[in-house]
Order: C-alpha cells, then sequence, then structure tokens
C-alpha cells in the first residue's frame, strides 16, 4: 500500500514509458543535451516554443485586439500599405505602428511585401472581414477581466457581478423578461455574428433535404435558420427563443424576405411547451450553456414536440473532440465556468442524454472543422 499522499505507480507500459521520458525532460541537463545534439535539436525547439507559446499567449491575443480595435486587419485587406500610409490610418505615432506591425508579422497576422509594404499575413486574412471573429475577440476583453484571479474562479466559481454573468443576462433571469432592448440587442448581436462561423459547418454535415420543417430551439437573431432557408428552398423555418429574442428574429426574418417561410415563436424551453409540426428540431450551441437537469428538460420537450419520424441535431464545441481538445476542454470548459453554468460534453455523455430523454441512435456527423462544432443526430425512439 502506498503511503498516505504519495501517488502509485503508472499501470501500463505506456504511463511507464510516459514516466521515464518526462523525468528526462525535466532534468535540465538532459534539455541541454537535447537541444545541442542534431537528431534532438528539432524536437527541443518546438518543445521550448510551444511552451513560450502556453506562456505568452495572452500577449498575443492583444495583439490580435490591438489589430482588431484599429482596423489594421480590414486596412490592409483593402490594398498593401505602407508603415506610414498604416500610421496615418490608424491614428497612431509611428513607433507605436511599428511596434504593433512587428509584433503582427511575428504572429502571421500581417506579412511583408517583396517592395517593404505591409499586406495580410496567412493568419490575418480570414480574420478580416469577419465580424463574428471580431466581435468574438472584442468580447474577450469580458473573459479577461473574469479569468484575472483563475484560481479563484475555480475555487468560488463565477461571481454575480462578474463581467460574463453580467453580459448575459438569462443566466440570472431565464424569462427574459424586463431585459433592457439595448441589453437584449448587444448579446443577441454577438451570438448572430458568431453563428455565422457554424451555420454552414453544420449544413455542410447535413444536408437537410429530407425535412420539411426545421424548428431551431434557442434560435437567436435567426442566423442559423437564415442560412437553412437560403440552401433549401423547401423547407420552412420555425424558431423558438425568449420573447425578446425571437422579436428580433421576426424583424430579421421580414428583412431579409423570408417572413413567409418562417415562423417565430417567444418562450421559455425550460418551462414552456415547444412549437408542433417540425420533423427537425435543432439545438445550435444550447445544450453546453446548461447544467444537466436543464438540458434534460429541453431534450424530453424536444422528444414531445417531434413527430414518430422526426431527428434531433445537437450542434456545438465537444469535450474530447480529436484534435480540437483546446477548444472545448480548455477554452469553453473555462468561459462556461465564468458565465456561471453549463459545461462542454462529450458526443457520447451528449447521446446518452438523448437516449434517457426518449430518442435512439444517436450518432456523431463528422464536420470539416470539428474546433467550430461538431454534431450528433438523434432519432425518436419507437415504442
Amino acid at each position: 500500500m502506498s503511503a498516505l499522499g504519495a501517488e502509485p505507480a503508472a499501470g501500463s507500459w505506456l504511463d511507464r514509458f510516459h514516466a521515464v521520458c518526462n523525468a528526462a525532460i525535466a532534468n535540465p541537463r538532459f534539455r541541454r543535451f537535447a537541444a545541442s545534439f542534431p537528431l534532438t535539436r528539432p524536437i527541443a525547439r518546438r518543445r521550448a516554443q510551444g511552451v513560450f507559446d502556453l506562456v505568452s499567449g495572452f500577449v498575443y491575443s492583444q495583439v490580435l485586439l490591438a489589430c482588431v480595435r484599429l482596423d489594421v486587419l480590414n486596412l490592409l485587406a483593402e490594398s498593401p500599405k505602407t508603415l506610414e500610409a498604416l500610421s496615418l490610418r490608424i491614428s497612431l505615432p509611428m513607433a507605436a505602428t511599428q511596434r504593433l506591425v512587428d509584433a503582427a508579422v511575428a504572429l502571421k497576422l500581417i506579412a511583408r511585401c517583396s517592395d517593404g509594404r505591409l499586406r495580410l499575413g496567412s493568419v490575418g486574412a480570414p480574420i478580416a472581414g469577419d465580424a463574428g471573429i471580431a466581435a468574438l475577440v472584442e468580447h474577450h476583453a469580458l473573459f479577461y477581466a473574469d479569468l484575472r484571479d483563475p484560481v479563484a474562479l475555480l475555487r468560488d466559481g463565477a461571481r454575480e457581478d462578474g463581467e460574463l454573468a453580467r453580459y448575459w443576462p438569462y443566466c440570472a433571469n431565464r424569462s427574459g423578461e424586463g431585459f433592457a432592448p439595448e441589453r437584449i440587442a448587444t448579446y443577441s448581436r454577438l451570438m448572430s455574428a458568431s453563428q455565422t462561423l457554424i451555420a454552414n459547418e453544420v449544413l455542410d454535415a447535413y444536408p437537410m433535404r429530407r425535412h420539411r420543417r426545421v424548428l431551431d430551439v434557442g434560435g437567436g437573431e435567426g442566423t442559423f435558420l437564415a442560412a437553412v432557408a437560403a440552401r433549401w428552398s423547401h423547407v420552412d423555418c420555425f424558431l423558438f427563443d425568449l420573447p425578446p429574442v425571437a422579436e428580433r428574429a421576426a424583424a430579421r426574418f421580414t428583412s431579409l424576405g423570408l417572413k413567409a417561410r418562417t415562423l417565430t415563436v417567444g418562450g421559455s424551453f425550460l418551462t414552456d411547451r415547444l412549437p408542433l409540426g417540425a420533423d427537425l428540431l435543432t439545438l445550435v450551441r444550447v445544450l453546453h450553456d446548461h447544467d444537466d437537469d436543464s438540458v434534460m428538460t429541453v431534450l424530453r420537450a424536444a422528444r414531445a414536440a417531434l413527430p414518430s419520424d422526426g431527428r434531433v441535431l445537437i450542434a456545438e464545441p465537444m469535450s474530447e473532440t480529436p484534435g480540437a481538445e483546446t477548444v472545448g476542454d480548455a477554452y469553453f470548459g473555462f468561459y462556461l465556468l465564468a458565465m456561471g453554468r453549463g459545461r462542454p460534453r462529450t458526443p457520447a455523455r451528449i447521446g446518452e442524454m438523448l437516449v434517457a430523454a426518449g430518442f435512439s441512435r444517436p450518432r456523431l456527423i463528422p464536420t470539416a472543422m470539428p474546433m467550430q462544432t461538431s454534431v450528433v443526430v438523434a432519432e425518436v425512439a419507437t415504442p
């Protein structure tokens, strides 16, 4: 029996192998050897760079925030510019512009042309002009504030006056009653902008030619359903969300010329019955915002709203997704902790909850970019 507090010996040969490797890597003499020996030098450099990037990542994120706030990437998307021209456009002194440019070039947000002018870099190109990414970068200023003391956040949980808890008002008020219009507009715009990033991922992964009517629960301003309507002209669209949010969705559908194909219904999916008539019910980035009891309430309501040939589709970043572990387990794990509720779940756990709610054959549908979203689909269980 091991002494109290002692770590038990690793069980498998692979565990023991990793223990030996990590003990060697932790030894400064071995690290000096690995850095100087030609065969191990590339590995040592990559690992050292990875450690440094992890330690200094907050600086990189702030360089990106500066580029977004100063509109640097969009300006360079217009055309390459000299340092002097960029300095004038962003109203920064030349020395400060040079410092920002040097950092952005190192991060591949910006690149230098052969004639010395500045252009978009390989990392900056997909960010330029994408309102969803820009909105998330700006939004992270609130997240950083809540992460100022991560140990306190882990020990005590989210504060009621925390930045994210205040930003997402439905964390404390699930009915949506009494929300100021501008407060609703602020978080609805962010949800809408960021949802654009994943709508096409979901529709590429799950074609909807077999469905007649889609009910998007927690659908926000209707970004996902607008993408459904644009791609599948035969599909009618229902949206269910808190009443003030549903009103905004209805206005958006009207502005897009989709009024005849859409219906918006206001209510709380935790207390109200969901509309009937859809053969596909979608939950796009909804479940991970809620605890297990609330998730089961939503899934049971979904089962009650669907016909015998109906399906449910769940799309959100999920825990333990190969190649995207940092998104589901690190980013959303702490984001939802700071927000005050919810957690990322594995596809297997979501499948278990679906079966418990009355669905069958839950399955993971591959997506092109699992770091943005994973998709789980299940069918209504037959008696």
